[in-house]
C-alpha cells in the first residue's frame, strides 16, 4: 500500500456541476463518482472546460451550480492536504535549481527531504539537481513537476495533460506510477487528449 499522507480521501463526487468562465457557460449538470483505486480521463475539445473542471475540484474556480464532495472529508481539509493539482503549465521558476524547486514543492506539500530524494531518483532527476530549471528540456521539466506527487504523497491526483511532453519511455514509466498510486488506494482525475496508459473511466466534456 502507498502511504498517502494524513488526509485520506476515499471518494470524489461531482453532482450536477456547472461552471461559467468569462460570462460563458462551459458545461452544466456534470456528474461523476470516483472511489479509491479508480481513475477518470476527462476528454473533449480545446476550450470545453477540462482544465476549469480540475481547478473547480481543487477549489480554484467557483461553481455556477452543483457540488463537489470528498466522501465525508471537509472540503477545506481535502483541498489543503489531500490532493495535488499538476497543471498543463508546470509552474516552475526558471531561476531556481532543480534541487531548490523539488525541495520547495516537497516542503510546501508536507513531504520530507528523504521522500524528495526518492522522487528524484524515481524520475531520474538526481543528475540534474544542480542545474537551473531554465536549462532543462521540456520532458525534464514535466518530470520535475510530477515529482511532487511522489515527494509528498496525497490521495487525489488532479492532472492536466500529464503525459505531454513526455517521450514514449516516460509515458510508460509514469503509467506504472499511476497504477501503483491506484493500487495503494489513490484516485486520479486527468484531463487528456491522448488515452491514459492505465484503465480509466472516460468523461467527455461538452459531449
Amino acid at each position: 500500500m502507498v502511504q498517502l499522507g494524513r488526509t485520506m480521501i476515499g471518494v470524489l463526487d461531482l453532482r450536477d456541476v456547472s461552471v461559467r468562465r468569462g460570462g460563458r457557460e462551459l458545461f452544466r449538470d456534470l456528474s461523476l463518482s470516483l472511489k479509491a483505486g479508480e481513475a477518470c480521463a476527462l476528454t473533449g475539445a480545446n476550450g470545453a472546460g477540462k482544465t476549469s473542471l480540475l481547478r473547480a475540484v481543487a477549489g480554484l474556480v467557483p461553481l455556477e451550480a452543483g457540488a463537489v464532495t470528498f466522501g465525508g472529508v471537509e472540503a477545506g481539509e481535502a483541498r489543503g492536504g489531500g490532493l495535488h493539482l499538476v497543471g498543463h503549465q508546470d509552474g516552475l521558476k526558471p531561476s531556481r535549481t532543480t534541487r531548490e524547486e523539488l525541495d520547495f514543492w516537497s516542503v510546501w506539500s508536507g513531504g520530507t527531504e528523504a521522500a524528495a530524494m526518492a522522487a528524484a531518483q524515481a524520475l531520474e532527476l538526481t543528475s540534474l539537481l544542480d542545474l537551473e530549471v531554465r536549462r532543462l528540456s521540456a520532458g525534464q521539466r514535466r518530470r520535475l513537476a510530477l515529482s511532487r506527487l511522489l515527494a509528498a504523497p496525497r490521495p487525489l491526483w488532479l492532472l492536466d495533460e500529464p503525459l505531454s511532453p513526455l517521450d514514449a519511455r516516460w509515458r510508460g514509466r509514469f503509467g506504472e506510477m499511476m497504477q501503483a498510486h491506484l493500487a495503494g488506494g489513490g484516485l486520479i482525475l486527468a484531463a487528456v487528449h491522448d488515452p491514459l496508459p492505465i484503465a480509466a473511466k472516460v468523461l467527455e466534456i461538452g459531449a
